[in-house]
């Protein structure tokens, strides 16, 4: 454990600046698409649950003002994923379905494996929530294995 004050050595040299910024870009590119995916994501379990995803209730679902919704919805529809209708609900292209279906399936692989490490149900849920938008395919492989391997 490090001491107040003074910084935790490093393990290894940094690694070439080409390879390091590699990994800040994904950083930034999954930040940018976390919210898209988290909105798409919520639509479409609005709508399975046999509901509209309607935008006051994307609002208090995700804990936002109805106008940062709004300019989502805006941003969703020119990126093809919503389309949107008058005195009705928000509903998903096959673009969003897709966009949809992945993120589901990394956040319950992401979920199943926290879980499976002895995180709490709830705990597991809510950290889930951010990891799946950063974690590549090559890691969710091997969480899928190390879960199968544990049985």
């Amino acid at each position: 454990m490090a001491l107040k004050n003074r910084p935790v050595p490093r393990e290894k040299p940094l690694p070439d600046a080409d390879v390091h910024s590699e990994g800040f870009r994904h950083t930034r590119e999954a930040r940018r698409s976390a919210l898209v995916e988290d909105y798409v994501e919520l639509i479409a379990d609005l709508i399975e649950d046999g509901n509209e995803a309607r935008q006051v209730d994307i609002a208090a679902r995700l804990g936002v003002a109805q106008p940062t919704v709004a300019k989502m919805l805006t941003r969703l529809c020119a990126d093809g994923l919503v389309s949107r209708k008058p005195y009705r609900g928000v509903f998903l292209t096959d673009a969003g379905r897709k966009v949809a279906v992945e993120s589901r399936i990394r956040h319950q692989t992401v979920e199943a494996f926290l879980r499976s490490l002895g995180v709490s149900a709830e705990t597991a849920r809510i950290d889930a929530e951010g990891i799946e938008h950063h974690v590549s395919a090559e890691t969710l492989e091997a969480f899928r294995k190390a879960m199968t391997a544990a049985r």
